[in-house]
C-alpha cells in the first residue's frame, strides 16, 4: 500500500469516528439543545406574554356582545382610539425622518461629542416617562419657556392633541436611531462611491442605493415607535390635558375605568386596543419581508 492510499484510508476512518451515524437527511445542528431550548422558549412565551392577553379577552368576554360593543366602541372609545393611534403614527413619522438624520451624522462624521450625542438619544430609554412628561409640559406650556412664544403665534402644544405628538416623538426617537445606525456602519461608504463613480448623483445615490437598503431597519424603527407610542401613559398624561374627546388617550381612559372599578369595561377597551395593534403590527411587518424578499432579489 502507498503512502498515499495509507493517508487517504486513515482519513477515511477519522471521518467516520468524528461523525456519528444519523437518518438519512437529517441535519445535525451545529448548537446542541435544540429542543430544550425550543421547548422553554415557547413556554416562556406563553407564560409572560399568552397567558397575560388571554386573560384580558376571557374576561372582556364576559360582558357578553352587546354591553362588549357598547363599551369598547363608545363614542368616547373611538375618539381616544383616533388619538392613541394618530398621534402614534405621526410621532412614528416624524421620529422616522429625523431618526434618518441623527443615525447618519453619527456614523458618516467624525466630530468633537459625538459620543455624548450618542448617549443622548438614549436618554428617554433611562428617564422616567413622568419625568419626560412634567419637562414637556414646563417646556410648552402658554406660560413655559418655549410656549409663551408659540402661544401669540396661535402654536398651542400643551393640552392639545399636538402635546401628545411632541409626548410620543420624545420617547420613540431612540428607536428609530438604534435600528438604523448598525445598518447604516455596515454599509460603508464603498457602496456611495460606486454609486458616484457610476455618474449618480447625491440625491439618486440616496433614493436609489441607500434607502432602499436601510429601508427594513428603517420601517422597523418606524414600528417599534408606532408600539410603544400607541401604550404610553407617563409622558402623555401631562402634557395632554386628558379632555374627553379632545386629548384623552387610550390608556388613560383604561385607567379611569379601572378607578371607576369597571374592570370588565377596561379589559373591553384593552382588547379593542390589543387586536387593533397586533392588526397593525401584522402588516408593518408583511410590508418589511416583501421589503427584504425583494431586495434580495
Amino acid at each position: 500500500m502507498t503512502a498515499t492510499g495509507a493517508s487517504l484510508g486513515s482519513t477515511a476512518i477519522e471521518g467516520k469516528l468524528r461523525s456519528p451515524a444519523r437518518p438519512y437527511g437529517k441535519k445535525r445542528s451545529i448548537m446542541p439543545g435544540f429542543g430544550i431550548t425550543f421547548g422553554f422558549t415557547i413556554f416562556y412565551l406563553c407564560l409572560i406574554v399568552l397567558v397575560p392577553l388571554s386573560a384580558v379577552f376571557v374576561r372582556s368576554a364576559g360582558l357578553g356582545p352587546a354591553h362588549f360593543v357598547d363599551v369598547g366602541f363608545s363614542a368616547r372609545a373611538m375618539a381616544s382610539y383616533r388619538l392613541s393611534f394618530g398621534a402614534a403614527a405621526a410621532a412614528a413619522a416624524v421620529n422616522s425622518v429625523f431618526g434618518l438624520l441623527i443615525a447618519w451624522v453619527l456614523v458618516r462624521y467624525e466630530f468633537p461629542g459625538r459620543r455624548l450625542v450618542s448617549a443622548m438619544v438614549d436618554l428617554p430609554f433611562a428617564l422616567p416617562t413622568a419625568v419626560a412628561g412634567i419637562a414637556l409640559t414646563a417646556i410648552y406650556a402658554p406660560n413655559g419657556w418655549l410656549g409663551q412664544y408659540l402661544e401669540p403665534l396661535g402654536m398651542k402644544v400643551a393640552y392639545t392633541p399636538l402635546g401628545v405628538v411632541v409626548a410620543l416623538v420624545f420617547v420613540g426617537l431612540p428607536f428609530v436611531v438604534r435600528s438604523v445606525e448598525p445598518v447604516l456602519a455596515d454599509l460603508g461608504h464603498d457602496v456611495e462611491e460606486a454609486a458616484a463613480s457610476l455618474g449618480a448623483g447625491r440625491v439618486d445615490t440616496f433614493t436609489r442605493v441607500i434607502l432602499p437598503a436601510i429601508g427594513p431597519a428603517l420601517l422597523t424603527g418606524f414600528a417599534l415607535a408606532f408600539a410603544r407610542g400607541v401604550g404610553e401613559y407617563g409622558s402623555v398624561i401631562f402634557i395632554a390635558g386628558n379632555m374627553p374627546f379632545v386629548s384623552e388617550v387610550s390608556p388613560l381612559l383604561i385607567v379611569t375605568q379601572l378607578e371607576q372599578y369597571d374592570y370588565a369595561g377596561a379589559t373591553a377597551i384593552a382588547s379593542v386596543m390589543l387586536v387593533a395593534s397586533f392588526a397593525l403590527l401584522l402588516v408593518i411587518n408583511l410590508i418589511q419581508i416583501w421589503s427584504r424578499k425583494r431586495m434580495a432579489a
